[in-house]
């Protein structure tokens, strides 16, 4: 059945499952059992976020476990816990300081299981309503109403878990809102130019932050605001004042703000950049031979910070200022640690996990250039700064990508590797107890989609914990059924393994990565003759936030300009390609054997996943196609005869048929499932239209440019 453009935004509105509860399962002797006659008890003065916990609640055994119950808001909730009605109680410690007595970290939660009574009481509000989802993933993993016996306290081990939208930019339906509550994040991501303004135009930031903090979310803005003064000059701070100020003035209750180098260039004085922003035009049209502010660690950013915070904290004392140093994890480590050696220690560094680790490739040595799960971290990069943070007292926080994407896959809406994933949760875990690392941003503008690799990290982030191995194998029991879930398991461990030979470089996840088998194929642009084409633009959708301006048209290696060190390294990349999709065709295998295995009512989201797996492994099969077709462009400019020149040409037929067929067969998948092929920040880039876009490039290149060069032969 094809969907229709943007139908996955369906999915994403129904945030309970419905008919989870599987009529087979029987309550054991130690289980609380949640039935007809029960009711959810809150505080008639409860907080919006408990009044929308205790609701949420009441529909999700509605729908899920076809349990209908009462929701009772009393005057004094203490009271109701020792009457003799079937009760879950949803408060907080201030309500029930009896029960709460031990809980001081926001968030956290008592719960405790006994026959006809359920009481979960939160650390605040915002734990309350915390302790009702983890009753609800009990009971999901379960099948069914029923609770073990217990009395556990359970605590957030990272504060905040940033995300950006995955239902579209700067776009946060309640439903969307809700999700990300139940899967532990704290903290929404928004682009913000000034006051009510966004990258895509007006939003209403106050009531955007009213109903996210009903669902118990903090609102941070990304800031994408001019910095057209330098903090030392003689108007900096009414410049200030009038920007990052008059954000903050108007809406004094968002959380913090985000400030990255690209985004928020200022006229830096650093004589080791240019002063000027990246997009400025060259002087005497020649390109700067240094790097602009935002892609190096100028020494007076710190005092650019000290401006900022200046201005936001006149209007909230206690906003989270972010410094995220994310451009120049390249840079020599004596000017970076220079710089943090400088840093006001009020504000929050922000470090990406895994960057601009060295990757050993043969002969030849790739680094992770971008957002990769193919190194779980910590790089070399994140471990200098952070011991820097550890020994200055500044707060920590990670970009570590854990909502589940990262760019190894551009237009998916996860990555389906969850041991590798659980990798790095060790690794931040790690990094929590060995340097203080206490916040997380965990995904960007590619935004985030609920599935069972963030249900993973919310499991490793509280405590206590459980295991990988125990949870995965329950969600696999949960999805698929006994008998097919040992098969999705060795599925879901050969694909995490898979990733491990992922080569991140800047032209595949800028690339074919990034938009997979619409991506096209360029013939010999730099050969100097008439039938040369010229660097391909993909099309993309007039209100995209980026389109295509993120996507790049041409494929070449960009790490290594030379033509010998690129094709030494292309050969390690297509060898660890082939060992990727290898392993990748077994995981689909194993997912293949688990659908004939798994009970009709559960394989829905098993052949999504499936025709996911699929989407991806064309995804590879067009990234080999891409390189082997660089190569042999490379070749034919340096034909010395014709004969020479027909073969490779000869050559070059084969793969452009092959990677025709490729993006053919990708068809129906995309009109499987209209989430892939789509980003939020570019739209849909390898929807229908874009593929068979590139499936008639390709054929022209098949028609008439090759038999032009046959044609004209080697003059």
């Amino acid at each position: 059945m094809k969907e229709e453009r943007y139908q996955f935004r369906r999915r994403l509105n129904q945030v309970h499952r419905v008919g989870r509860r599987n009529p087979a399962v029987v309550a054991g002797k130690d289980e609380v059992c949640v039935g007809e006659g029960w009711r959810i008890v809150i505080g008639e003065s409860a907080p919006p976020v408990v009044w929308n916990a205790a609701r949420d609640l009441q529909d999700y055994l509605l729908d899920s476990m076809g349990v209908s119950v009462l929701l009772v808001p009393v005057a004094k909730v203490a009271s109701a816990v020792t009457e003799k009605i079937p009760s879950i109680i949803l408060a907080s410690k201030e309500e029930l300081p009896k029960w709460g007595r031990g809980l001081s970290v926001p968030r956290s939660y008592r719960l405790v299981c006994d026959p006809g009574l359920v009481v979960v009481c939160g650390c605040d509000a915002r734990g309350a309503a915390q302790g009702g989802f983890y009753l609800e993933d009990l009971m999901n993993l379960r099948e069914a109403p029923f609770v073990r016996r217990q009395d556990v306290a359970r605590k957030p081990l990272f504060s905040p878990r940033m995300v950006h939208s995955g239902w579209g930019i700067d776009q946060f339906p309640d439903a969307h809102l809700n999700a990300m509550a139940h899967h532990g994040f704290d903290s929404i991501l928004v682009f913000a130019k000034g006051p009510d303004r966004t990258t895509c135009g007006y939003l209403d930031f106050n009531e955007l932050i009213d109903r996210a903090d009903r669902f118990g979310l903090d609102v941070y803005f990304y800031s994408y605001l001019k910095n057209e003064k330098h903090p030392s000059d003689p108007d900096a701070e009414a410049y200030y004042d009038s920007t990052y100020g008059a954000l903050f003035k108007a809406c004094p209750r968002a959380k913090g703000v985000v400030l990255v180098g690209e985004s928020v260039e200022f006229p830096s004085h650093d004589e080791k950049t240019t002063g000027r922003p990246h997009d400025a035009p060259h002087e005497n049209g020649l390109p700067p031979a240094k790097p602009s502010p935002g892609w190096w660690p100028c020494r007076d950013y710190p005092q650019w910070l000290n401006r900022v915070k200046k201005a936001v904290r006149k209007q909230n004392s206690k906003a989270d200022i972010v410094f995220w140093t994310y451009n120049w994890g390249w840079a020599p480590r004596k000017d970076r640690v220079a710089l943090l050696n400088t840093l006001p220690t009020d504000i929050t560094l922000l470090v990406t996990f895994e960057m601009f680790n060295p990757i050993p490739n043969g002969k030849a040595m790739n680094v992770c250039v971008d957002y990769t799960l193919s190194f779980e971290g910590p790089g070399q990069y994140f471990k200098s700064e952070a011991e820097v943070a550890r020994r200055r007292g500044i707060r920590l926080y990670a970009m570590a990508n854990t909502g589940g994407l990262t760019w190894d896959f551009g237009v998916v809406p996860y990555e389906p590797m969850p041991f590798q994933w659980a990798r790095r949760h060790r690794a931040l875990l790690k990094a929590r107890e060995k340097w203080g690392l206490c916040g997380l941003m965990e995904s960007h503008h590619f935004g985030w989609w609920p599935s069972f690799v963030s249900e993973l990290a919310k499991w490793a982030y509280w405590e206590p914990g459980f295991s990988t191995e125990e949870i995965a194998s329950a969600i696999a029991r949960r999805d698929y059924g006994m008998t097919a879930a040992p098969l999705v398991l060795k599925a879901w461990q050969a694909w995490s393994e898979a990733i491990r030979h992922y080569t991140p470089t800047n032209e595949d996840q800028y690339g074919p990565f990034r938009v997979g088998p619409s991506y096209p194929l360029v013939f010999h642009p730099n050969f100097s003759r008439t039938f040369a084409s010229k660097e391909v633009k993909i099309p993309s959708a007039w209100h995209a936030h980026f389109g295509s301006g993120i996507a790049l048209g041409f494929y070449k290696p960009l790490e290594n300009s030379q033509q010998s060190l690129a094709g030494c390294r292309l050969k390690g990349e297509l060898r660890r390609l082939h060992q990727m999709s290898r392993l990748w065709r077994q995981g689909i295998g194993w997912l293949e054997k688990a659908l004939k295995k798994t009970p009709s009512v559960k394989k829905d989201e098993g052949e999504r996943l499936l025709n996911m797996g699929r989407f991806m492994l064309n995804m590879m099969t067009t990234t080999a196609n891409v390189k082997k077709w660089w190569q042999l462009n490379q070749r034919l400019m340096l034909a010395p005869d014709r004969r020479r020149m027909n073969a490779i040409l000869d050559a070059m037929e084969k793969v452009a048929v092959a990677e025709i067929r490729n993006a053919e067969e990708t068809i129906p998948l995309v009109e499987r499932d209209s989430r892939l092929g789509w980003e939020p920040s570019m739209e849909y880039m390898t929807d229908a239209e874009h593929l068979r876009w590139k499936v008639a490039l390709v054929r022209t290149i098949l028609t008439k440019e090759i038999p032009m060069c046959r044609k004209a032969g080697i003059e």
